[in-house]
């Protein structure tokens, strides 16, 4: 080994060298050494396959040995289960180096297992934040034994919940860990490359920002569009994308799409050429998944189709080659998926992106003319996390029993979020409404949270976001997955048939009650895959104005087969009279006037109610254009705009039914849980510069 790991423990640096074989730390792992020994704060920034993981245990156990901790010392949390079960061989196997020990606690994790833990906890302790909060309200976790001892979190794939609730619940949770340990926690982030490193550390660090040393770590090894193999090709339907992919023989290939449906579509298709096909996606049943994910681990010359529950960090192996079904939403996932192949020393990354439709060849072509200029989105938190601040008010009241009314804020030790001033509207609130009961100075749990959330042990808490309902799909009393229950429901002539795991069944029974849906296997094909829509904001103002700049001639920096250049050719025919090379352009097309902003559907959203009464009223929010009055004059246009650009954006109007995806919001005045999704839909920066530039009138005949 080098000198540079000479701070490590001397047993792990015998074992790097001798049982793994090492010459030397990868330059992550060496730059990591010195912080997070020391106890800083960090966020440790790689492609997939950095080494990562190796970067932050290796120092954190020898401080464990060298600062003598006991008891659960160490909490690593992932956002998916898969992840913690893929991790769970390599990190037991370095922590017993030194007689150190690893579990898991999630919930596939048997009760006895479970128990066997709280009665001898481990050194390390993997983990996703919804069986942190599980363990915090159980009345079987003596929370101050077991978290107790606690010195450090490593938060893996620290960007992905950076994104979304799961993040501000996570780092809720860290507070409370904090508060039970006594002492602040070291917290270290491992995450893929984003482009405000340092703004995600601040977010990371919680109440121990400003406080506690902190860094960005991260190796001058860096992936470039020019070390990458990526192709764009043009294939215009399913089936023709089967045979593109089956045509790669003898290759281990990695295929991602956008919808388990079309997960599902794909893998028949393969399976209908003769591909060795496995599937994964989330309604698929853990064990299906797992074992397709082992069986492709092990297999060579096959595909695995996944929506992007393997876009993270699940060790299936050397890969041949990624390919993409149409565009990501970001750049930032495209990297990910990208970072999947490359692994075997000597090879490059290897992509191929296929897109099925014009608009999908545009939006492919604008996302990888972003990725070429180097271009990363921010990961940025969701703003006004309100709900998550009610239901954390609840979560703690269900944890110690009863809450002292004046005392709560110091279970988040000063975090923002949880200031009186921020937090008092909502427990007023949820005491008013019934969730929360006052009785003297103490709060305790009220009628109305247990009717909301649920009777068994109050687990609805645990779960940031509100599922759509699923029934479960079983042959004999093997779970297969999940599926929407409009396929259930829907009039069919003839037998009812699911596609579901790449085949065919044929449903024999269903029971209603406990959405539960019995089938068969069936020769041949002809099932249909459906589940509901989560849900999005549309495409992003970068990536929707770098699909305009394609139209006005950007061309992205890989290759494109012949296919992809004549498609081209007709996407930016097709919008030429939408583009003007400086600003935005106004067309009257029969009796409808387009203002074409190009600024994507959040900038848009925004737009449309700051402009008020210049827009036809029924006109649905997209991430292009924005139907204007009919009966506006150009004149009238111009004024409108200038007197605009000196005034603030207004926020976007929410429909009532889009609360119901916002869990929780029922825990909410009406007023805030409204505001909280408008300034979640808003885009004000891209709104302004919409405003901001010029505007071009064409007519269209």
């Amino acid at each position: 080994m080098t000198p540079s790991s000479t701070v490590l423990h001397p047993t792990l640096a015998y074992h790097l060298a001798n049982t793994l074989g090492w010459s030397r730390l990868r330059p992550l792992q060496t730059a990591s050494l010195g912080p997070v020994e020391d106890g800083s704060d960090a966020l440790l920034v790689a492609p997939t396959a950095g080494g990562k993981t190796e970067a932050v245990v290796f120092p954190l156990l020898s401080a464990m040995e060298k600062e003598e901790w006991n008891g659960l010392s160490v909490i690593y949390v992932c956002p998916l289960k898969a992840l913690l079960n893929n991790l769970l061989p390599r990190l037991r196997s370095y922590a017993g180096w030194l007689g150190r020990r690893v579990e898991i606690w999630h919930g596939d994790v048997p009760g006895s297992r479970r128990q066997a833990i709280l009665r001898d906890p481990p050194d390390i302790l993997l983990t996703t934040p919804e069986s942190l909060e599980s363990m915090l309200i159980s009345r079987s976790v003596d929370h101050r034994r077991l978290l107790g001892d606690l010195h450090a979190v490593v938060v893996d794939e620290a960007h992905a919940f950076a994104k979304d609730d799961r993040g501000w619940h996570l780092l809720s949770v860290l507070e409370r860990l904090t508060h039970l340990a006594g002492r602040p926690l070291q917290r270290i982030g491992l995450s893929a490359t984003v482009g405000n490193p340092e703004d995600v550390l601040t977010w990371l660090q919680g109440s121990n920002a400003g406080i506690r040393p902190a860094r960005v770590i991260t190796p001058d090894e860096t992936i470039e569009a020019a070390s990458a193999d990526v192709e764009l090709d043009y294939v215009g339907s399913l089936p023709n994308a089967a045979r593109v992919i089956a045509w790669f023989q003898s290759e281990k290939r990695l295929v991602f799409c956008d919808s388990r449906r079309m997960v599902e579509e794909l893998g028949e298709l393969l399976r209908g050429h003769g591909v060795t096909t496995f599937l994964s996606h989330a309604s698929l049943s853990a064990d299906e998944r797992r074992r397709a994910e082992e069986a492709f681990a092990e297999a060579q010359d096959c595909v695995i189709v996944s929506t992007s529950t393997l876009e993270l960090g699940i060790d299936v192996g050397d890969l041949d080659r990624v390919i993409q079904m149409n565009a990501p939403w970001s750049v930032a996932s495209f990297l990910q998926r990208l970072g999947r192949t490359g692994r075997r020393t000597g090879t490059r990354r290897t992509c191929l992106v296929l897109a099925l439709t014009h608009d999908d060849l545009l939006t492919c072509a604008g996302l990888l003319l972003l990725w070429g200029t180097g271009f990363v989105e921010p990961a940025q938190p969701p703003p006004s996390p309100r709900h998550i601040i009610a239901q954390q008010l609840l979560a703690l009241t269900m944890q110690e029993g009863r809450v002292d009314d004046t005392g709560w804020p110091d279970w988040w030790n000063g975090y923002p979020l949880f200031e009186r001033r921020e937090a008092q509207p909502i427990l007023d609130h949820l005491v008013g409404d019934g969730f929360l009961e006052k009785d003297g100075p103490w709060l305790h749990i009220g009628p109305k949270a247990e009717e909301r959330f649920g009777r068994r042990h109050f687990m609805e808490l645990v779960a940031v976001f509100t599922a759509p309902p699923e029934f479960t799909v079983l042959h004999g009393s093997k779970e297969i997955g999940r599926t929407d229950p409009t396929l259930l429901t829907s009039s069919v002539a003839g037998p009812r048939l699911l596609l579901l795991a790449g085949r065919t069944w044929q449903v024999d029974w269903i029971d209603w009650r406990r959405r539960r849906c019995f089938v068969d296997p069936l020769e041949g094909t002809g099932g249909e895959a459906r589940w509901a829509s989560t849900g999005s904001f549309g495409l992003s103002f970068a990536l929707t104005r770098a699909m305009r700049d394609v139209v006005l001639g950007a061309t992205p920096p890989v290759r494109l087969t012949h296919r992809a250049i004549d498609v081209l050719a007709k996407v930016r025919a097709e919008n030429a009279s939408t583009v003007h090379s400086v600003g935005t352009v106004v067309t009257r097309v029969d009796d409808d006037l387009i203002w074409w902003t190009w600024a994507g559907y959040r900038a848009n959203a925004t737009l449309k109610a700051t402009l008020g009464s210049l827009v036809d009223p029924v006109h649905r929010v997209n991430d292009f254009n924005i139907r204007l009055r009919n009966d506006l004059t150009w004149p009238d246009w111009h004024r409108a705009r200038r007197d605009l650009r000196s005034r603030d954006p207004l926020p976007p109007d929410i429909d009532d039914r889009a609360l119901n995806g916002l869990k929780f919001s029922a825990a909410l005045p009406r007023a805030l849980a409204v505001d909280t999704l408008s300034m979640r839909l808003a885009d004000y920066a891209g709104a302004r510069e919409a405003l901001t530039e010029p505007s071009h009138l064409t007519t269209a005949t």
